[in-house]
C-alpha cells in the first residue's frame, strides 16, 4: 500500500462492475464517422466517495453496427453511482464500445472538471488494424 492510502482495490474499483448493455443497430453506410457528446458525465471517486464531473466525446467509424442512443444513455447514467477512477472509466468505455460495436476505430475522450486548479483529459483509442485490445 502506498503512503497516499490508495489500494489495489481502489485501483480496480468499477472496472468489471455490471453495467447496462449497449444496444446496436445495423449501419446502412460505409466510410463515415459518428461523434457523440455527453456534456454532463458523472462518476464517483472510489477513495473519497466524491463525485467526478466531466464531458465525454465518443468518435467512432462503424464497420457494421452503430450504438443505440437510449441504451447508451442508460449505460452512461449507470456510472453516476459507480466508484471508478475517471482514467479507468474512459478505458472501460472503450473496452465496452469495442465489444458492442466491433468498429473500424473508436476514440473516447474524457475532459474532467478541475480539482485544485488541475484539469485532466483522458483519451483512449482503438483501431481494428492496430491489433491492440481494449
Amino acid at each position: 500500500m502506498s503512503t497516499t492510502g490508495y489500494t489495489d482495490d481502489h485501483a480496480r474499483s468499477g472496472i468489471d462492475a455490471p453495467l447496462p448493455e449497449i444496444e446496436t443497430w445495423p449501419s446502412q453506410f460505409e466510410g463515415y464517422e459518428i461523434e457523440t457528446v455527453v456534456p454532463e458525465f458523472t462518476s464517483i471517486c472510489p477513495k473519497t466517495g466524491l463525485p467526478d464531473f466531466g464531458r465525454l466525446t465518443i468518435r467512432y467509424t462503424p464497420a457494421k453496427k452503430c450504438f443505440e442512443l437510449k441504451s447508451f444513455k442508460l449505460y452512461i447514467l449507470a456510472y453516476r453511482n459507480l466508484g471508478i477512477f475517471y482514467e479507468n472509466a474512459i478505458n472501460r468505455m472503450l473496452r465496452d464500445l469495442v465489444e458492442a460495436l466491433d468498429p473500424l476505430e473508436v476514440c473516447v475522450i474524457g475532459e474532467f472538471t478541475p480539482r485544485g486548479g488541475i484539469s485532466t483529459k483522458v483519451t483512449a483509442s482503438w483501431k481494428q488494424d492496430s491489433g491492440n485490445a481494449a
